[in-house]
């Protein structure tokens, strides 16, 4: 196995801008798994796409800043840098507002990602990027050609921006499937899966999509997760809620970590739950952790 500084994780889908009353920071779920996978010490990278325009070089200058590479976000002359506007109205429950058409819906398969998806430890994808024909079809040959990777599937459904085949084609492509209890609800109905408990749903997507673990987060109240020894629960961690944008990227990353680390699974979905109330605490979905997140990967 590669030291921890060597094993790639790659965010393959969406970065953008999300944009606050008055503010705007930099987010999209694949980005900011990748920038906690580096904050706990694996080499994050994204993979993604930007307008040529100054919204994707201010975006760009701000990962480079970061100490994320930015050579596998592409460049698109014709498409704008990708945005969102957020509600945080209810911090613990943001509302998004995802503009059409955007750089990142035109990502484009190439050598250079081929090669990519051949060093990857893991790679993180979601269902929002496969929104438009190019960037779902370029996701696909990305996972194919990732085929030592560790795949994970952070379900992330947001607006109108999914479907059954969308959805099932990924579960399929999936090693880990990661989802909170009101996705998990839509799931059950919408591939008609048994909703009766959280165990069941998890079974039945388990045997029906051939997934080795499904993780159903459940806000401040912790997680399940399952696969074909253990059903675990771990209660939440309480906090004081500054915003909760990128909070389960960041559960996302440190669970993806625990399982390339080799962890025990009670322990990742601790850790996990740990570092998403972290970065809950914190405004914005990027916040410097790294402090924080070594100090605790010593302790275990």
């Amino acid at each position: 196995m590669k030291p921890v500084s060597e094993q790639v994780v790659l965010g393959l889908g969406e970065v953008l801008w999300d944009c606050f009353d008055s503010s705007r920071r930099p987010g999209g779920a694949p980005a900011n798994v990748s920038f906690n996978a580096r904050q706990l010490g694996h080499l994050g990278l994204i993979c993604s796409r930007v307008g040529t325009d100054p919204l994707g070089e201010e975006l760009l200058e701000y990962l480079a800043a970061r100490k994320l590479e930015t050579q596998y976000i592409q460049r698109d002359s014709v498409n704008p840098t990708g945005r969102v506007t957020v509600d945080t109205r209810d911090p613990a429950n943001p509302s998004f507002i995802i503009h059409e058409d955007s750089a990142w819906d035109y990502l484009e398969f190439n050598t250079a990602l081929r090669t990519l998806m051949g060093r990857a430890a893991a790679v993180c994808f979601g269902t929002l990027a496969q929104r438009n024909e190019p960037s779902r079809e370029t996701i696909h040959r990305c996972l194919a050609a990732a085929e030592t990777s560790l795949r994970v599937y952070d379900v992330n459904l947001r607006q109108q921006w999914y479907r059954r085949d969308w959805i099932e084609r990924s579960l399929r492509a999936a090693h880990v499937v990661k989802l909170n209890e009101d996705e998990a609800r839509i799931l059950a109905d919408l591939l008609e899966l048994d909703g009766s408990s959280p165990e069941h749903f998890a079974v039945e997507m388990r045997n029906r999509f051939q997934v080795d673990l499904v993780c159903i987060t459940r806000s401040d109240k912790g997680c399940l997760l399952f696969n074909a020894s253990e059903s675990i629960e771990i209660a939440g961690v309480p906090v004081q809620v500054e915003d909760a944008v990128g909070a389960g990227d960041a559960f996302t990353a440190a669970l993806i970590s625990g399982l390339l680390r080799g962890w025990p699974l009670r322990t990742t979905g601790t850790f996990a739950n740990r570092v998403g109330a972290l970065v809950a605490s914190r405004p914005g979905a990027m916040p410097d952790l790294q402090k924080e997140y070594a100090e605790w990967i010593a302790q275990i």
